[in-house]
């Protein structure tokens, strides 16, 4: 793998406040997840890599070339940041214009590329509306089409998908896998699993501002499913269901909660625990009102895997 992006001993704080430390990592082109729970650094991480954050150690590097204050590199560099960074008082039009203006691209061809990226985020229609006048979903889609503007190289996306309606999340997924196949390098943030794994099998996990893995989504899967699941039961009878349960050699634990009306499972084997609930269900008849999971989050798999 060429290296488009080299991360080396890299590390950034804020005050007392730890962004990202000692990261090592090379990326090439094609789709690459990063994932990890809030406030892992994933946007520490990504902001340095786009320019917009200085390291206070080691080095990132893009194409070869350090990033931070190389205004030539902007242009092969696509970022979309998590929070609105637009002026609400313009139209989704102006703000895109200024956008392709500042890239360097004289007025017809400005216009031309501003219309083909509404057009693509599917905000052509709007284009007049003052931003401050965009849906939560709407401001996104704008904040995507700034990145992919002027067809980028490198296309880094902070949890892109927030707030969109499953209709564009679907839409915006296949134009993020449409840039992969071009052969172009993106990195795509999330805090949860399946939007990632629905786009490429390349995951990096971060977690307190360090890489923790990286890898194929099969390995980050395996870490995932075989880590104790805690499952919540709340139901009439939750003794008579403890006790159908406590002689499986895949529960761990039961412990009664102090409603009376619910039961907590620890479990090493999830998907067999809810295949064998779902049979006592149906031969037993016992009422259950409500099944949660606690657990069935990154930050429950992160924890479990650093105290192990």
């Amino acid at each position: 793998m060429t290296a488009v992006l080299k991360a080396e001993k890299l590390s950034k704080w804020y005050g007392n406040i730890l962004g990202i430390s000692d990261i090592n990592l090379e990326i090439g082109s094609g789709i690459t997840g990063l994932l990890g729970p809030n406030g892992a650094g994933k946007s520490t991480f990504l902001k340095i890599a786009a320019g917009q954050l200085k390291p206070k150690i080691g080095s990132l590097t893009v194409f070869g070339a350090a990033v931070f204050g190389n205004h030539q590199l902007f242009r092969r560099i696509g970022f979309c940041p998590e929070h609105d960074s637009a002026y609400m008082e313009m139209s989704g039009w102006q703000f895109i214009l200024l956008l392709a203006r500042l890239h360097g691209f004289n007025g017809t061809e400005a216009g031309a590329m501003s219309e083909k990226a509404l057009a693509t985020v599917g905000l052509l229609e709007s284009k007049d509306r003052e931003i401050k006048g965009y849906s939560f979903g709407m401001r996104q889609r704008l904040r995507l089409a700034s990145s992919i503007l002027h067809e980028p190289e490198m296309l880094m996306l902070d949890e892109p998908l927030r707030g969109v309606d499953p209709l564009w999340r679907i839409k915006i997924m296949k134009l993020i896998k449409d840039y992969g196949k071009q052969g172009r390098t993106v990195i795509i943030s999330s805090h949860i699993l399946p939007e990632i794994e629905a786009m490429t099998s390349e995951i990096v996990l971060i977690h307190q501002g360090k890489i923790f893995a990286k890898g194929d989504i099969h390995r980050i899967r395996g870490l995932i499913d075989s880590h104790p699941h805690q499952v919540s039961i709340r139901c009439p009878q939750p003794r008579q269901l403890a006790q159908k349960l406590i002689d499986s050699d895949f529960v761990l634990s039961v412990d009664f909660d102090k409603d009376g009306h619910s039961l907590t499972v620890k479990t090493n084997q999830r998907d067999l625990f809810f295949t064998v609930l779902i049979g006592l269900i149906a031969e037993s008849g016992l009422e259950i009102e409500e099944i949660t999971s606690p657990d069935d989050n990154l930050q429950a798999v992160f924890d479990y895997l650093i105290g192990k």
